[in-house]
């Protein structure tokens, strides 16, 4: 093993290695940052170039771009209240309450600094312990993708607020949404009233930037909130302090062990890791009434757990030949392109390429760090620009990232209907977030339950038969006991004062 890690440490060593990480981790901010413009689609658009690069460059300048675009999302997520990517709509939560205090710079650390660690662990576990948990994916079948679906829909009561009704009924709504289209198992359609456009269902992109970003235009132009942030030069006044840094630092690594778990589950995804990591840090946290209000322990569990899925998403790619996700599905082919098949046999006909990639991760995640807090005085000077002058800017690039999901202006007339969905709603105190988390949810736990019960021959027992399966119950069934004696103390203990 440390023969294999030095070897890929020495093959890493190259100047072409180096410039084409710093260069692919800046593409790949630049992608997340702006709506839309996701890391699937970064990685997409450059792929073809590495095609002419060693094997080695290539993979570590796409997977610079992936970690990077990950991170990015944070930023627009916390300054604007505008997620680059469904993997940063968690961020928002505490990152624009905190903006809006008049700390960004102590946002977009924080972002950064949890990004980068939960990174570094996913990183290290790839490294370390990758063929032991691609068997652990292995076990994972539609009825474990049902629990785990299950599980995180559970966090629609942390992130419902003071009234858990209205964020289970914006969770029906969220589960109704997810079901346009044509069903995958029969074929049929379903609420697409006969156009050709809702067959496929509703792209996560087009609504997730009109439920933040244009519903939170909507408010602004509403209250002419047309003013400029009054904050200080990025200084040690915005700056994190080392007890803040070290009051997460239980939070960032457990989130780090969560996003890496999910990453390593075929067909998660950042998303749910993230709102997973930020219910429990919650659930966990000492002060739980500051999430939502600009906890900057909120920031690090959402960021610390979607950068460690960038890394686990490599462990059944690299040692299953099973992509984890749409990037790593495209990595896949960069990889049989250059004559190399992911799969049980790569780690013995081309170790030296695979740990220099896995070495190779870990100085990407330092990049991201290094250009991160390179960039963190300019990110902080965006709230400085009048809101008159942003509005536009913002709606601009909303419109051009739902345009480019398809190519096609039904999605920019999906994400306006949903920025007027989640400015109405949330005007009457409905949050928009258990709807985000039940559309994202949605579809793996109604595939997961009904394939299952196709298998069982449609006894619900397969559902307890199945150790993983049964454990996801369980913590389930405990979070939504956990929720309910949260809410029903205070109101028992209330009139006894």
């Amino acid at each position: 093993m440390i023969e294999n890690i030095w070897t890929g440490f020495l093959g890493l060593l190259t100047v072409g290695n180096f410039v084409f990480i710093l260069l692919g981790m800046m593409i790949g901010i630049i992608f997340g940052a702006l709506p839309g413009l996701t890391a699937t689609m970064a990685v997409a658009l450059f792929t073809p170039i590495t095609f002419g690069m060693e094997a080695e460059t290539g993979i570590l300048m796409l997977l610079a771009m992936y970690c990077g675009a990950t991170y990015g999302g944070s930023i627009t997520a916390i300054l604007l209240k505008t997620p680059g990517t469904p993997a940063s709509a968690a961020t928002a939560l505490d990152g624009y309450a905190l903006t809006q205090k008049g700390h960004a710079g102590k946002a977009l650390e924080m972002a950064l600094y949890a990004s980068t660690i939960g990174g570094l662990a996913s990183a290290a576990i790839l490294l370390l312990v990758a063929p032991q948990l691609a068997r652990l994916a292995t076990a994972f079948g539609p009825p474990e993708f049902f629990a785990l679906a299950l599980f995180g829909l559970t966090i629609i009561g942390s992130m419902s607020g003071d009234n858990i009704l209205k964020g289970l009924i914006m969770g029906a709504l969220g589960m109704l949404v997810s079901c346009i289209g044509i069903d995958k198992i029969t074929g049929v359609p379903r609420m697409t009233f006969g156009h050709a456009y809702l067959a496929g269902g509703l792209q996560l992109i087009p609504v997730l930037i009109g439920l933040f970003a244009i519903a939170e235009l909507l408010r602004k132009i509403e209250h002419r909130d047309f003013r400029v942030e009054k904050l200080e030069e990025f200084s040690s006044k915005d700056r994190l302090e080392r007890s803040e840094k070290r009051g997460s630092m239980r939070t960032i690594l457990k989130s780090s062990v969560i996003g890496t778990v999910i990453g390593a589950i075929p067909g998660t995804g950042a998303a749910i890791a993230s709102f997973l990591s930020y219910s429990e840090a919650k659930r966990s946290s000492k002060a739980p009434q500051e999430f939502g209000r600009g906890s900057v322990e909120g920031i690090a569990a959402s960021e610390a757990g979607n950068n460690g899925v960038t890394g686990a998403t490599l462990i059944p790619l690299l040692t299953l030949g099973i992509p984890g996700d749409a990037v790593t599905a495209i990595l896949l082919g960069s990889l049989m392109i250059q004559g190399i098949i992911p799969g049980p046999q790569l780690f013995t006909q081309h170790s030296a390429m695979v740990y220099t990639i896995m070495v190779g991760l870990i100085f990407v995640n330092l990049a991201m760090y290094l250009e991160g807090r390179f960039l963190l005085r300019l990110f902080v000077k965006i709230t400085k620009v009048p809101m008159n002058f942003m509005i536009p800017v913002i709606l601009l690039l909303c419109i051009t990232g739902a345009y480019a999901v398809n190519n096609t202006f039904f999605d920019v007339v999906v994400m306006l209907i949903f920025g007027i969905v989640g400015y109405v709603f949330t005007r009457f105190g409905f949050p928009v977030t258990p709807m985000l988390l039940a559309i994202i949810l949605g579809p793996m736990a109604e595939e997961g339950m009904r394939q299952s019960l196709i298998m069982s021959g449609g006894s619900a027992s397969i559902f307890f038969k199945r150790p993983i399966c049964l454990l996801f119950l369980v913590i389930s069934a405990a979070s939504i006991a956990w929720h309910l004696v949260r809410e029903y103390l205070p109101a028992k203990k209330g009139p006894e004062k």
